[in-house]
């Protein structure tokens, strides 16, 4: 098996923080890389590079604050076009910033043909009119129906410190375990490559070929995977929370194809991205779903010299 990194092979991630003038980006980007709130700060930072071990992943993170000013246009569709995940801000306090999300900056991003995960960042919490009491799923859930793209919406405060480091860890998070080629938003089911890699991994797990996963079968996936073996009592957990939304993703031999792929679409949409794309790297597949070439073993098939494989590509 080669070895896979369960950062996708990323050795960087580039995040672009874009909203209005004054929704509080400088702000936003100093207090997550110091730790302290900013009393002066220049109209544009320069690159601000997060160490390697700021988050678990171990992968460094830059970002790139941008100019709101309309001279800039042309600066600022060039960040975002290089950017592996966008920061749109909009300011608690100022309403109107929120409504230029869907009426400029997202359309923009379309226009542009950014096609990166979107997080919506509601800065200075701390002003925010205590009249104006919304939860924020009331204000974003209309936005987010309607543009796709956006990952993640959080609300935070950089004077007081409120959810600054989680800003940049969900941005980090939707680059290296991306939603977009697992999972279909629109009908909340698993994409058809990620049911056949996860149909490959079944069978290559399923060492008695009986159709089921058997307790010491699970066992030995989860410490392939996570290099850690599940205790009697969290199999018996496991098998009772697919069997109570899925009668047949359990019968007497164990855990099912239909409870494998079911427990794997519960992991994305509880937003534990992560371990499904762990499972599908230990397994040798890239952040497109496909196996790493060094697992495909071509050299073993006689082919004449304009034959094509099935990919579409001449080897």
């Amino acid at each position: 098996m080669a070895k896979t990194s369960n950062s996708g092979g990323k050795n960087g991630v580039r995040i672009v923080v874009a909203g209005d003038r004054g929704t509080g980006k400088s702000s936003l980007i100093v207090t997550a890389a110091a730790d302290i709130f900013p009393t002066n700060v220049p109209p544009l930072l320069p690159p601000t590079r997060l160490p390697q071990d700021f988050y678990p992943d171990g992968v460094p993170i830059t970002i790139m604050d941008t100019s709101s000013n309309p001279e800039d246009r042309g600066k600022l569709a060039e960040e975002l076009r290089r950017a592996d995940a966008v920061v749109l801000t909009y300011a608690c306090d100022k309403p109107v910033s929120l409504h230029r999300l869907s009426t400029f900056w997202l359309p923009e991003l379309r226009q542009l043909e950014v096609k990166v995960p979107v997080i919506v960042v509601g800065c200075k919490l701390d002003l925010r009119d205590e009249q104006q009491q919304v939860s924020l799923e009331q204000v974003m859930s209309p936005i987010m129906q309607q543009f796709r793209e956006i990952e993640t919406c959080i609300e935070c405060s950089a004077f007081k410190h409120i959810q600054i480091p989680e800003v940049f860890y969900y941005a980090q998070k939707a680059v290296l375990h991306p939603t977009g080629p697992l999972f279909d938003q629109e009908s909340q089911t698993l994409k058809p490559r990620c049911v056949r890699a996860l149909k490959r991994i079944f069978i290559l797990c399923d060492n008695d070929r009986d159709g089921a996963l058997s307790d010491a079968e699970l066992n030995d996936f989860q410490v392939k995977c996570f290099n850690a073996p599940l205790q009697p009592s969290e199999i018996v957990v496991v098998k009772r929370v697919v069997q109570e939304n899925l009668v047949e993703g359990v019968n007497e031999r164990g855990l099912t194809l239909t409870g494998f792929l079911f427990l794997h679409a519960l992991f994305i949409e509880k937003g534990r991205l992560e371990t499904a794309w762990t499972v599908l790297r230990k397994f040798g597949y890239n952040n497109d779903i496909e196996l790493l070439d060094e697992l495909i073993p071509y050299s073993s098939l006689k082919r004449a010299p304009d034959q094509v494989m099935a990919d579409g590509s001449k080897r």
